[in-house]
C-alpha cells in the first residue's frame, strides 16, 4: 500500500504548481475539470448509445486470388520485416519491443508504403491471417478506435485500385463491424483531454458509412468530422497540437474524406474543401528550403517524408498520394497546386520568415503552456534556422519510447534553474488559473528579425519576464536573451545542429554537408558540443550535435549568441 501511495503523491511533491492548484481547489478558488463521459462526445447527443451493426449495401471488385510469387518488405513503425508467403500465417504471433510496431501492423499502415512492384495479393494473404485471429471485435489493441479507423480507411482506399480481399461477403461483414466497434471506443475524454484522434475516428466512420452504405455510421461520422475540424484547427488553418508532422497527418485525413465526400456528392464536401485548402496552404510555410522542420511530436503511423506529396507544388505521384486511384490523385493535385504560394508568415503560434539567405520556422503555443493534446513538448520559442537550402540549427523531434525528447533541454531554447519555460499543463487547470501562474507568450517579427516574450519563468523565485530576439544582419544572426529578476540563477542555453562541429578559439565551427562554414560564439560562456540524435521518423534517426552554454549570472541578465557565415 505504501509504494502505491508514494506513486500517487510523487507528482504532487515534485510540482509546486500542482500543489498551488490543489490549495486553490480546496478553497473553491478555481474550478475543477469539466465533467464528461468517456467515449461519448456531446456532438452525438445525450441519447448516444453507439451504432447498430448495419448490413453493407454495396459491392466491390475482388482482389486477384492466389499467393504472391515473391517476398515483401513490410515497412512498419521503427522496423522493417521481410516476409515470405510461407510465414504469413504466423505474422501476428510476432513480438515487438516497440508497441507502435504492432499497432502499425494492425493499422495496415504498411499497405500505404508498398512499392509499385509489390504484389497486391500480399494484402489478401495478410488480411486472411489477421481475419483468422482478430476478425471478431474485442477489447484488444487490434480494435482500438484509432487503429480500427485507420485500418478501415486504408483497406477501402486499397480496394478502389486493386479490389477487396476475399471472400467478399466475409470481408464486407468484418469491415461493417468496424463501425460499431469504433463507436464503442471513441477517443473522447472530455474537452481538455481529447486529441485529434477523435477526428480520425470520425474519418473511419465516414469512409465506412459512405462506401459500404451504412446510414447510421455516415451520420455519426459526418457529425464528428465537422465538429472536430472546427475544434482542432485554428483560424489560420494550422492544427492546434503544436506538431508539424501531425499537421501533415491531419491534412492527409482532410484530403481523404474530402475525396470521399466529393465522390458521393455530399453537401459537406464544400466545408471540408475549405478546411483542406487552409490546412494544405500552410504547408507552403512549414517547409523550409532544407526540408520540413519536425517540431513537436513525430507520429508513428506514417513517416513525414511519405506525406511530402501533399505539399503544394510537390511530387503528387509519390508517397500517400501514389496509393490513390488516378482520377482522385489528379483531383487532389489540382486543388493543391491551385493554392496561392503566399510567403507571408503563419499565425496561431507559428511564424515562418526569411531574411536574406536565412529562413526559419518558430513555434510557441499562443497560451505559452503546452497544448494538452500536443504531447507536452516544452518548445516555447522552439525554432529551426536554414541558410540557403541547408539546415543549420534544427529541432530534434522525438524518438520512440522516450518522454525526454519533450523537455526544454531537447529543444533550441533556454532553461532557468533547470526549469522548463512553462510548468507541465494538466487538464484540471482552468484558463484563469494558468494565467495567474504564467500568462501567454507573444511571438512577433519585423524586417530585422523575430521576437519572443513570455512570463513562464515568473513561477520561479525572483525571476521575471523572459525575452529572446533573433536579429539578422547580412550573413550573421544574433540571438539576444534577456531575463528580468534578481539574485543569481543558473541559465542554460542549447542549440542543436546536423552539421559537423569543430572547436575553435572563439566558439565552435559548424560545417555543412556541402562544406559551408559557420561560427557560433558567445561572449559570456564557453560552448560545449555533445553528440546526440535527431529523429527523422518514428525509430529512424541521424547523428546531430547539441551545443550547450551554461552560466550562473546575476539577474536581470542579458546574453548574446552569434552565428555568422564564414
Amino acid at each position: 500500500m505504501l509504494p502505491a501511495l508514494l506513486r500517487k503523491t510523487r507528482p504532487l511533491s515534485a510540482d509546486p504548481v500542482l500543489r498551488r492548484w490543489l490549495g486553490a481547489r480546496l478553497l473553491c478558488r478555481t474550478p475543477g475539470e469539466p465533467a464528461f463521459t468517456a467515449h461519448r462526445p456531446p456532438i452525438l447527443g445525450e441519447a448516444w448509445a453507439g451504432l447498430p451493426l448495419e448490413r453493407p449495401q454495396t459491392s466491390f471488385p475482388l482482389l486477384s486470388a492466389g499467393s504472391p510469387d515473391r517476398p515483401i518488405v513490410l515497412r512498419l513503425p521503427g522496423t522493417e520485416i521481410t516476409l515470405s508467403a510461407d510465414k504469413a500465417t504466423r505474422l501476428f504471433e510476432r513480438l515487438f519491443a516497440d508497441p507502435e510496431t504492432r499497432r502499425g501492423l494492425h493499422r495496415f499502415s504498411w499497405v500505404e508504403r508498398m512499392e509499385s512492384d509489390d504484389d497486391p495479393r500480399w494484402v489478401g494473404m495478410i488480411w486472411a491471417a489477421w481475419r483468422a485471429r482478430f476478425g471478431r471485435p474485442d477489447t484488444s489493441m487490434a480494435w482500438e478506435a484509432d487503429i480500427a479507423a485507420d485500418r478501415a480507411a486504408t483497406l477501402l482506399t486499397f480496394a478502389r485500385r486493386h479490389g477487396l480481399p476475399g471472400p467478399i461477403e466475409t470481408t464486407l461483414a468484418i469491415l461493417a463491424a468496424h463501425a460499431p466497434a469504433i463507436a464503442t471506443r471513441l477517443d473522447y475524454f472530455g474537452p481538455r483531454r481529447t486529441s485529434s484522434r477523435l477526428f480520425n475516428n470520425g474519418r473511419g466512420l465516414y469512409r465506412l458509412g459512405l462506401e459500404l452504405g451504412l446510414p447510421a455510421a455516415t451520420e455519426a461520422g459526418t457529425r464528428l468530422i465537422l465538429s472536430e475540424a472546427e475544434r482542432i484547427f485554428r483560424p489560420s488553418g494550422m492544427l492546434g497540437e503544436g506538431s508539424t508532422h501531425h499537421h501533415l497527418l491531419l491534412t492527409r485525413a482532410l484530403a481523404d474524406i474530402w475525396l470521399t465526400a466529393t465522390a458521393h456528392g455530399r453537401p459537406e464536401a464544400a466545408p471540408l474543401e475549405a478546411r483542406l485548402r487552409a490546412a494544405a496552404g500552410q504547408l507552403t510555410h512549414l517547409y523550409l528550403p532544407g526540408g520540413l522542420p519536425l517540431i513537436g511530436q513525430i507520429a508513428p503511423a506514417i513517416p513525414p517524408a511519405h506525406l511530402a506529396c501533399l505539399r503544394p507544388g510537390g511530387n503528387h505521384d509519390s508517397g500517400w498520394m501514389a496509393t490513390l486511384p488516378r482520377p482522385e490523385r489528379d483531383r487532389l493535385a489540382a486543388l493543391l497546386d491551385g493554392l496561392p504560394l503566399d510567403p507571408s508568415p503563419i499565425d496561431d503560434g507559428w511564424l515562418s520568415a526569411r531574411f536574406g539567405a536565412w529562413s526559419g520556422l518558430w513555434h510557441v503555443d499562443p497560451e505559452g503552456w503546452c497544448s494538452l493534446s500536443g504531447h507536452g513538448h516544452q518548445d516555447c520559442g522552439g525554432f529551426e534556422l536554414h541558410h540557403g537550402d541547408e539546415a543549420i540549427l534544427i529541432d530534434l523531434g522525438n524518438g520512440p519510447l522516450s518522454d525526454q525528447d519533450a523537455v526544454a533541454a531537447a529543444h533550441n531554447g533556454l532553461t532557468v534553474d533547470g526549469a522548463d519555460p512553462y510548468p507541465p499543463n494538466r487538464p484540471c487547470y482552468a484558463p484563469t488559473f494558468r494565467d495567474k501562474i504564467a500568462g501567454p507568450a507573444v511571438l512577433a517579427h519585423d524586417e530585422a528579425g523575430v521576437a519572443l516574450a513570455h512570463h513562464g519563468f515568473r513561477r520561479l523565485r525572483h525571476v521575471g519576464m523572459a525575452e529572446r530576439r533573433w536579429l539578422f544582419v547580412g550573413g550573421r544572426v544574433e540571438i539576444r536573451d534577456r531575463i528580468d529578476g534578481r539574485d543569481r540563477h543558473t541559465v542554460i542555453r542549447r542549440l542543436y545542429t546536423p552539421c559537423t562541429v569543430e572547436r575553435a578559439d572563439r566558439g565552435v565551427i559548424l560545417i555543412t554537408a556541402t562544406g559551408r562554414r559557420f561560427r557560433v560564439s558567445a561572449g559570456d560562456a564557453p560552448l560545449l558540443p555533445n553528440p546526440c540524435l535527431r529523429w527523422l521518423a518514428h525509430g529512424e534517426s541521424a547523428p546531430a550535435t547539441g551545443i550547450v552554454l551554461s552560466l550562473f549570472p546575476q539577474f536581470p541578465w542579458t546574453g548574446t549568441l552569434t552565428i555568422e557565415a564564414l
